[in-house]
């Protein structure tokens, strides 16, 4: 039985290949077996005419994933460079913003001249407090040695930042308006405006406000009022935008107190300006020197850390505001 299954299996074979041979042969033009394999033509051209479709539509599937794979690695090199490309427009909106910010700052120049305006760029300060004490990147090398005293610190649109209260060789720190150390003598900006003193506050930092104190008992704070420093006190000089009034409180009528939303976005701020009188070796000496830089600011930026000299007048003593 087993032999007879091989013969048939043998036989099966030898038909096949017989078959291919004479349509192979019959395939060739002239030939004398084109005759004998053309009464076959009507069963076998149905049948390759399958074959070659089925051919075709695997072709045609490789064929499809073998481009969707080079689609799919074109798409991914073309998000990376939309990714980059992105970044360089972010990266240049930013340095063009800032620019224009240390543009504009040079107008403090110029309100008050008897002073060195030194720029410095943000180095750190605490992620989950942005009121906290911020940390710039110029030091005594530059010029800031509070030994004696401290500077007013200013935003590129001249408004109040805070005082700077330590320095170290290359670094300074800066208590900001917001904290509960803080305090400055200031006015209301119109003529004859009432003086009164701007604090920080433990539960109104967390508003982004500060406290309004020592208002005198025949003057109502209204909201939009605009404060500016004094000049008393001799740290601050007179005339440096503030804030403007968010509310008044004159339930105590011995003690009034109004809240002030400071000017200065200290969570956003990048560049600042420490304010320091000129000393008498400075008078009639103007002149544009590089201060202390940080490698965390770019060239795009190098005017955050570039001190503006000029002077025309005495110095203003120093001196912390109470």
């Amino acid at each position: 039985m087993r032999k007879l299954f091989q013969n048939k299996v043998v036989a099966i074979v030898a038909v096949t290949l017989i078959m291919i041979a004479i349509i192979a042969l019959g395939a060739i033009p002239g030939s004398p077996f084109s005759k004998i394999t053309k009464p076959l033509s009507v069963i076998l051209d149905p049948i390759q005419t399958v074959f070659e479709k089925i051919g075709t539509k695997i072709s045609d599937f490789y064929s499809a994933i073998a481009e969707g794979m080079e689609i799919r690695k074109e798409n991914e090199e073309l998000r990376a460079e939309i990714a980059e490309l992105e970044y360089e427009v972010q990266q240049g909106e930013e340095a063009r913003i800032r620019w224009e910010e240390l543009k504009s700052a040079f107008s403090i120049q110029d309100s008050f001249e008897n002073y060195h305006i030194h720029g410095a760029s943000v180095l750190s300060r605490e992620a989950d407090e942005w009121f906290s004490v911020i940390r710039v990147n110029v030091g005594t090398d530059s010029g800031i040695d509070v030994s004696d005293g401290s500077f007013a610190v200013v935003d590129a649109r001249m408004n109040l930042i805070g005082r700077v209260m330590s320095t170290d060789v290359k670094s300074s720190k800066i208590l900001p308006i917001l904290h509960e150390g803080f305090n400055v003598s200031a006015k209301v900006n119109v003529v004859n405006g009432a003086v009164v003193l701007v604090t920080g506050d433990v539960v109104l930092k967390n508003d982004g406000l500060c406290m309004v104190t020592r208002i005198p008992a025949n003057v109502v704070l209204q909201p939009g009022d605009e404060l500016v420093t004094s000049g008393e006190g001799g740290l601050f000089p007179a005339g440096i935008p503030i804030g403007v009034i968010e509310s008044f409180d004159n339930t105590d009528p011995s003690h009034p107190t109004a809240t002030l939303r400071p000017y200065a976005e200290i969570s956003s701020i990048k560049d600042v300006f420490i304010m320091v009188p000129n000393s008498e070796d400075d008078k009639g000496q103007p002149e544009l020197t590089p201060s202390a830089s940080s490698s965390d600011t770019t060239s795009d930026t190098s005017l955050a850390s570039e001190e503006v000299t000029t002077g025309t007048q005495a110095p203003v003593e120093s001196g912390e505001d109470e």
